[in-house]
Order: structure tokens, then C-alpha cells, then sequence
């Protein structure tokens, strides 16, 4: 067994490792980096050839674990992407957004370098490149042993964070004894909304280990669901909005969910509420479909006849010209948008006609990459820009971090706690540096060998062995060896490529 870190390792999005076993090399998630990552990274070039990846394992389908999937396919990868039932019917919404959302910005990168003289660039993918990728999709059910090929079989066991997503247990025959690898996904947090708490997990030889909030303790989901009550009440009465950008698939359908109970209790008094994301709308529907992965909370509410996910004065927005009527009110609405980190989507124009007003609110209820326009807003920048115009900062701001998907501090230790022996090895993955140290520290504390990994570090099962400590030489080599086999035309990454590595050597 050999592992390769590529995405997610020394930072937060982007997830994508390679496992080489049995003369197959097979991909845990292939995601997208976002904000900050995305831009000293970049996502259109690999760091291997994908004509030679023979699987892709998706814990789920949110775009930081799924949304290269697509440019994989149109490099030439023709292998199975082996996932949950559910994981797949969110993936055909999520990445043909994803495509239209790549085709978009450049349509309008491209008007400007025209303007410029400068040539046009591709989108990198497109959605119809997105819906071909789905064929390459299987779908499994949580708790079946799936053999991919001789000696390597794997096990999908619910991880609590998104409907299908899933922890990943590995099970891989070397000399005469089962080696067992558990890839966490991400982790949910517990008591969540519809979801059920992540699956603890018996034994594990090695594991490799999300940190996103692991120096973080989110604190009681009641007290949260509160919170957001009374801010939308305060906000309302004062003359407001409220704006809330969430991610289309997962939170959206949780805050539905919490705020259904006090629709219902009659809490909220002339309170319009929408939803404005076609994509929240598409997997809305997707939800209400899987409900046999719902909780028993959840369960009971249907076998009721209660619609969790909808209820009285609830409108899903289904086109461009409601969705500017809906930017016209100017006091009582409570609009859920996105995209969750505000990079894209109609949540922009929504955060443009309410965050000067300082009678109206903005919550954030999920994490928000650095560099993010998100990150910016909820870090206390005083003027921040929208579509080249610069809006002030008026409007309240508020984080609820007990409404993450994520688990906390605690909710991973817990998780780690719940094996019945230590593994020998845990590598730390998906969270900033700071964090991923002070979650080191707490493993450590409690006997546990740990790991931060970072990008390029090679894991043998014995030994860790880090791409710095390549030559210079050695790793220009390398990469265009790379080019000359997958980015023969791409001369400009190339030289890209080539000067960070001199100046990270400097």
C-alpha cells in the first residue's frame, strides 16, 4: 500500500489522495480548491496522468470532494467512480451546475480578454462534459462489501455529514494478513437535522483523518437553532432582511428543516421565506427521495404526513425574474441562497441590495474558505466588492458554527476514541495548519501516533517521505515529465509550475 497526498493536505479543499495497491492506482475523492487554495494551487492540471487511475472512491458529493471529477474525465480517465446511492443523485445536480457555473465565468473572463487582445480560455469543463462523467458512476448502499478486483475490497458506513456521505473502510490482503485503511470523508457533527450521527468505527490499521474544525467546539444545536430564530425575529421587526448563504446541497435543507418547527409554532409573524438556488430546488428533491437515510426524528415527521423540508410561506425561486422581485422587498424576508461561501451565484445579488442596509442581517452557517468573499464579510472587512462595485459593510453579521456539518473538536476525538484498539497511524488531512497542530497535540495527549500531511508526501504504511525533500532539479524533471505527457499545449502552467517551485526552494 502506497499513498500519495495531492488535494487537501496542508489545507482545507481540494481533497484527493492516491492509493496504489495491487498494481492499481485509485483515487479517494478528486475535488475542487476553492478561495485561497484554488488560487495558489490552481485546478486544471494533475499531478498524475488520469489516463492511469483505474477507480475514484467519493466519500460525497460536495464540490470540494467531487468537482474535478468531470475534468478528470475530459483527461481521459475511463475508470469507475464508485460511490452511495445518494452520493450519485447529488452528483449529477451538483456537477453539471458545477460546469455551467466554469462556463459562466469564463464566458465573462473572456469578454474582458477580448477587450484586452489577449486570447480566450476554456472553461474547465462544461456541463454536458459533467453529465457524460456520470456514466461512469456506480452506486452502492451504506454497509455492502463492494470487491473492486482481487485482494481489495471496500465498505461505505455513514459518516453523518451530508445525505450518502460516507466513511470509507479499505480492506487490502498483504502477505497473508487483512491490512485495513479508513478514509473518514468528512465527518458530520451530531444532533444535526435529518441526518444520523457519523458510524463509529470497530478497528483500523491506518486511518486518514478530516480536521476541518478541530480546534473548534460548535457548541449546543439548540442554543444555535435559537440563535437563528431570534436574529431572523430581531431583524424583521427592525425593518430587515435576512440573507443566509448556504451551500445548495446539505445546509440549505438542514436550516429548512429547523426553521419548519417555528413556521409551525407560529413563531414568526409576517415572514416571507425563500429559496433562491435552482440548485438548492434540483437537490431538494433529491433529499425527499432518500428519505430512508433520514434519522428517526426525521422519519417520524414523514410517517406523519409533515413535509420536513417545506412548510406555510416558503417559495422556491425557479428563475432569474423571480429571483430579482425577490431582491426588490425590502423588509421581511428571509432569503437562503447560494453558493455558501458567496464565490457564486445568485447569493452576490442578494448580498448586494441588503449588506449596506444596516437593518439587515447576514448569517453565515457554514464554514468559509480564506480568500473567499464569505471569509472577507465574516472577518470584519469594512468594504468588500461585488460585481466590481464596492458595497459597505452595514448589516449585522452573524456565525452559528453549531449548524456546521462538520464535527467539532470533541466530535472527532470522540469519533478516533471509538476504535477498540489505536491505530498505528493517523494522518491528518482538510484542515489549516494552526488547526491540524492543535489537533496533533490533543491525538498525542491521548497516546495516539499522528500526522500532518502535506502536498506531495508519499505514506508507505511505514514510513512518510515528503516531496521537499526532492531536488530542485528532480522535481522540475518530474513535472515536465508530467506535461509532456497530459499538458503537452500548456506551455504558460508549465513555467508557472516551474517558478513556485524555485521560489518555495529560495
Amino acid at each position: 500500500m502506497d499513498l500519495e497526498f495531492y488535494g487537501a493536505a496542508g489545507c482545507v479543499t481540494g481533497s484527493c489522495h492516491v492509493l496504489r495497491y495491487g498494481g492499481k492506482k485509485i483515487l479517494l475523492d478528486c475535488g475542487l480548491y476553492q478561495g485561497k487554495d484554488e488560487r495558489e494551487r490552481g485546478n486544471n492540471i494533475f499531478p498524475f496522468n488520469p489516463k492511469e487511475i483505474d477507480y475514484v472512491i467519493l466519500s460525497h458529493a460536495h464540490i470540494d470532494h467531487s468537482g474535478r471529477i468531470p475534468l478528470l474525465y475530459k483527461m481521459g480517465f475511463k475508470g469507475e467512480v464508485i460511490c452511495t446511492e445518494a452520493t450519485m443523485d447529488l452528483c449529477s445536480a451538483m456537477l453539471r451546475d458545477s460546469g455551467f457555473i466554469q462556463e459562466m465565468e469564463v464566458e465573462w473572463k473572456n469578454r474582458k480578454r477580448i477587450r484586452q487582445g489577449l486570447d480566450t480560455i476554456e472553461p474547465l469543463y462544461t456541463a454536458k462534459i459533467a453529465e457524460l462523467s456520470m456514466y461512469l458512476f456506480r452506486g452502492y448502499k451504506y454497509d455492502k462489501f463492494i470487491e473492486l478486483f482481487p485482494g481489495f475490497k471496500i465498505r461505505f458506513k455513514d459518516s453523518g455529514h451530508l445525505l450518502g456521505a460516507a466513511i470509507v473502510e479499505i480492506f487490502m490482503q498483504e502477505e497473508q494478513e487483512e491490512v485495513k485503511l479508513v478514509y473518514s470523508g468528512d465527518l458530520g457533527n451530531i444532533n444535526v437535522p435529518i441526518l444520523k450521527d457519523p458510524t463509529i468505527i470497530d478497528y483500523a490499521d491506518y486511518v486518514i483523518l478530516e480536521t476541518t474544525y478541530g480546534n473548534r467546539y460548535h457548541g449546543n444545536i439548540t442554543n444555535q437553532l435559537e440563535k437563528l430564530a431570534t436574529i431572523i425575529k430581531n431583524t424583521i421587526s427592525r425593518g430587515g432582511n435576512v440573507i443566509i448563504p448556504s451551500f445548495a446541497v446539505g445546509r440549505t435543507q438542514e436550516v429548512l428543516y429547523c426553521l419548519n418547527k417555528y413556521v409551525e409554532s407560529n413563531f414568526f409573524k409576517n415572514v416571507k421565506f425563500f429559496v433562491d438556488s435552482p440548485l438548492a430546488n434540483e437537490t431538494t428533491k433529491i433529499f425527499e427521495r432518500h428519505t430512508e437515510e433520514y434519522d428517526e426524528e426525521a422519519k417520524k415527521l414523514i410517517r406523519k404526513g409533515d413535509d420536513p423540508l417545506n412548510f406555510s410561506g416558503l417559495t422556491f425561486v425557479d428563475s432569474v425574474e423571480k429571483s430579482i422581485q425577490v431582491n426588490k422587498i425590502q423588509r421581511g424576508a428571509v432569503v437562503i441562497s447560494a453558493s455558501g461561501m458567496c464565490e457564486a451565484g445568485r447569493i452576490r445579488h442578494h448580498l448586494k441590495h441588503n449588506l449596506w442596509r444596516k437593518e439587515s442581517s447576514i448569517v453565515f452557517v457554514g464554514y468559509q474558505a480564506e480568500g473567499t468573499l464569505g471569509y472577507k464579510i465574516l472577518n470584519g472587512e469594512k468594504k468588500i466588492k461585488i460585481f466590481g462595485e464596492e458595497i459597505a459593510v452595514n448589516a449585522e453579521i452573524h456565525r452559528l458554527d453549531g449548524l456546521s456539518g462538520h464535527a467539532d473538536r470533541q466530535g472527532l476525538l470522540n469519533w478516533v476514541d471509538g476504535f477498540k484498539n489505536k491505530p498505528k497511524c493517523i494522518l491528518l488531512v482538510h484542515g489549516e495548519k494552526e488547526v491540524q497542530e492543535s489537533f496533533k497535540e490533543a491525538l498525542e495527549s491521548k497516546g495516539y501516533n499522528s500526522k500532518i500531511m502535506q502536498l506531495g508526501d508519499l505514506f508507505n504504511g511505514k514510513n512518510i517521505f515528503n516531496e521537499d525533500k526532492i531536488s530542485i532539479k528532480d522535481k522540475i524533471i518530474k513535472r515536465i515529465d508530467s506535461y509532456e505527457k497530459i499538458h503537452k499545449d500548456n506551455i504558460d502552467e508549465l513555467i508557472r509550475e516551474i517558478r513556485t517551485i524555485i521560489e518555495k526552494s529560495e
